[in-house]
């Protein structure tokens, strides 16, 4: 059994000392303190005012959020800066809870959280709106930086890797709720 045990556990070493410099040698390069964010965008056939409304609707987030699982309000109603909530997230078969707090509130043009789990960071939504009745159209861009505890420029890199692309659908989700036929 040591026999096998032994050139395993050297492995793991060897691989946790890698991952550790080369998260090293991604911050050094970095230009900031935090990980660049993950940016998405889509314009949406939908006046600000009715894609505000589903957005910013903390308890609906669920909905058009693939990895989020569900949302409990930890601060009363209405929402806004401060409050607080605990999220859970999904994602690799793994779930995990996601406390955050609104960081801004603006209706209907922005909103942004602040995480306070394992995974640190933020994110934030502009909205920006264009035309008018039945021409209006909304354009969605979300940025979310997420930086774990631990190996926090690597982890940060896999992150962003995984989750644009999910990002990306949860903003066509967002759309396909608010859309007029």
């Amino acid at each position: 059994m040591a026999r096998v045990l032994g050139p395993i556990f050297r492995l793991a070493i060897m691989g946790a000392v890698g991952a550790s410099l080369l998260d090293r040698w991604l911050g050094s390069r970095a230009e900031g303190p935090d990980p660049m964010p993950i940016r998405t965008s889509i314009e949406i056939d939908a006046p600000i005012e009715r894609v505000w409304a589903v957005l910013a609707d903390v308890e609906r987030q669920p909905e058009w959020m693939h990895d989020l699982r569900e949302v409990r309000l930890l601060t009363p109603p209405p929402v806004g800066v401060g409050t607080r909530a605990v999220g859970t997230v999904q994602a690799l078969g793994i779930a995990v809870e996601d406390p955050i707090e609104v960081t801004v509130f603006e209706p209907p043009v922005r909103y942004a959280i602040r995480h306070e789990g394992f995974v640190a960071g933020g994110g934030d939504i502009r909205l920006v709106a264009d035309g008018a009745g039945d021409l209006a159209t909304t354009l969605v861009t979300w940025e979310e930086t997420l930086v774990p505890r631990v190996l926090p420029h690597l982890g940060a890199l896999v992150l962003a890797a995984v989750f644009r692309p999910i990002f990306q659908r949860d903003l066509e989700r967002l759309a396909g709720l608010v859309e007029v036929d």
